[in-house]
Order: C-alpha cells, then structure tokens, then sequence
C-alpha cells in the first residue's frame, strides 16, 4: 500500500484538504472521501464520458488520479445543481425525455453545461460533436441534443422557435 500524500483543492466552491493514495482515482476520490456520489463509475476507462469540471472544462474523473487535482477548482453535477446553473437544463432533459435509466445523466448535464457555457448557440452538429465523449444506452441521443436546442433557445429567447426539418436530422450515436 501507498503512503498517503496531502492535496488540496476546492470542490463545488469549498477547500478540502485530506490524504489521500497517490493512486487513487479522482472519480473515487469524490465518491469516496467526499460523498459526492453524482459522479458515476462507468466504464473507468473515459468511454463514458466526461463527468465534471476541473477547472471550467469538463473531463473524465476516471481518468485521473485525485493528486493530479492538487491546487484545482472542481465542479460536479451536486455543485452545479446547487447553484441553479443547470436547472434550466435539468428541466429541458426532463421535457425532453433525455433522462431514461439516468447514468449518463449526471455527465451529459455536465457536458451540456459546459457547452452552453462555450457556445450560446450551438448546431445540432455541433451538441452532438460536445457529446461525443459521453456515453449513453438509453436514448439514442436524439432526446439529450433536443433538450439542449430547447436550453439554448429559451437561454436566446427564442422559446417559440421550433427546429427546421434540416436542423431535426437523425443523430449520430
């Protein structure tokens, strides 16, 4: 076993400080030590998809180990709920009926969050492209990218905009 090594980092807008094996996974790390159990364990190889945001940008906690986060701001699903900052999009996946079994949610609403946070009105194209690193059984995508065009009308104003027949094409998976 490993000697445990200090970190400090700032998660959902508080300071932790703990212990922690140098090889323990970020996504452990939170679910673990912290409780934070909105941030799912997948396929713990980073074809799920990204599940959180360090330090603004969304990534895959599998992927790294907690000490690599040493000094980071970290975000998750709990946090951003917290805050409201994706309520709307929250609401929008409920309409939309993009929750089904509901564990790529917590990720896609990450991803969709940081999306809309990069780009205020994105294609259909371009949703499915800041997807593509999530992974999700249930819905074919089609119902997420639906509800994120909804966020980023309503966000735009143009809550009685319906999607033009060339915008509504098949998603890709």
């Amino acid at each position: 076993m490993s000697e445990r090594v200090p970190i400090e980092l700032e998660v959902n807008g508080e300071a932790v400080a703990k212990y922690v094996e140098p090889r323990l996974s970020l996504a452990d790390f939170l679910r673990e030590e912290l409780e934070l159990t909105g941030t799912h364990q997948g396929c713990e190889m980073g074809a799920c998809g990204a599940c959180l945001l360090l330090n603004g940008k969304a990534v895959h906690s599998c992927l790294m180990f907690a000490v690599q986060a040493h000094g980071d701001h970290v975000e998750t699903v709990e946090g951003l709920s917290q805050r409201k900052a994706i309520a709307d999009i929250q609401q929008a996946f409920h309409n939309n009926n993009a929750l089904q079994c509901g564990f790529c949610t917590a990720g896609m609403l990450v991803t969709a969050h940081e999306l809309l946070s990069r780009n205020t009105t994105p294609t259909r194209t371009e949703i499915r492209d800041g997807l593509s690193g999530n992974y999700c059984r249930c819905t074919g995508y089609q119902a997420i990218v639906d509800a994120i065009v909804s966020v980023a009308r309503s966000r735009a104003g143009n809550v009685d905009t319906p999607a033009s027949p060339g915008e509504r094409g098949v998603a890709s998976s």
